[in-house]
């Protein structure tokens, strides 16, 4: 697991990682009450928890694929689902480099519990900010937005307690749930990895 030196370093604050996933034998079922329990930062969830149905992602902020969901299917799902109270939907942390760490843990740390809304503009802005030759400073840049100021903002990157929980529940998540792509969803407990369309989820949740 990246200690905090090792992140601090990766990302300059310079950052510019290659993926993290670790190599494990993954489990060839998935244990519902397993599943459902929270990582060490506990889970972030839409929707009523008592709903019938519970849709989790597993998602990496710099990947252009779980973009493709935010941006195809994500509002049609929640308005149709989420806020309907059909579906608990819970967004999991699974960071495919140390840049959508950093984006985690800022999302962790947003002011006014903004973590949607965060975890929201990154993925809308992902191009400002995932692909440019100086993403700490466009990283800030989108922070500020939110509330950050330039020292709660290092301060945010530099706490080990957020870097190791995010990190936990990607490890977890690899190691006792085989995910090891993004986005991947597990939809009441079963396993459904890729870029769903709303035509998809309709018929996984009939």
């Amino acid at each position: 697991m990246i200690n905090r030196r090792d992140f601090i370093a990766t990302t300059g604050l310079a950052l510019g990682a290659a993926a993290l996933l670790p190599r494990f034998a993954f489990a060839a079922s998935v244990d519902t009450a397993e599943l459902m329990k929270p990582g060490p930062l506990g889970d972030k969830g839409l929707g009523k928890p008592d709903a019938p149905k519970v849709v989790i992602e597993y998602a990496s902020l710099t990947c252009s694929h779980c973009r493709h969901f935010h941006d195809t299917t994500y509002r049609p799902f929640k308005e149709k689902y989420v806020d309907s109270g059909q579906v608990y939907f819970i967004f999991r942390e699974f960071p495919l480099d140390a840049l959508a760490t950093a984006g985690f843990m800022l999302a962790r740390a947003a002011p006014n519990d903004g973590y949607f809304p965060m975890v929201d503009l990154l993925f809308e802005r992902q191009e400002q900010w995932a692909f440019v030759q100086d993403p700490v400073s466009a990283l800030l840049a989108i922070a500020k937005q939110v509330g950050f100021t330039q020292e709660t903002f290092e301060l945010t990157l530099k706490n080990q307690a957020l870097l190791d929980g995010v990190n936990a529940v990607k490890d977890r998540a690899a190691t006792t749930f085989g995910v090891d792509a993004t986005p991947t969803f597990f939809i009441n407990g079963e396993k459904k990895p890729g870029a769903l369309s709303i035509e998809e989820l309709d018929q996984l949740l009939a």
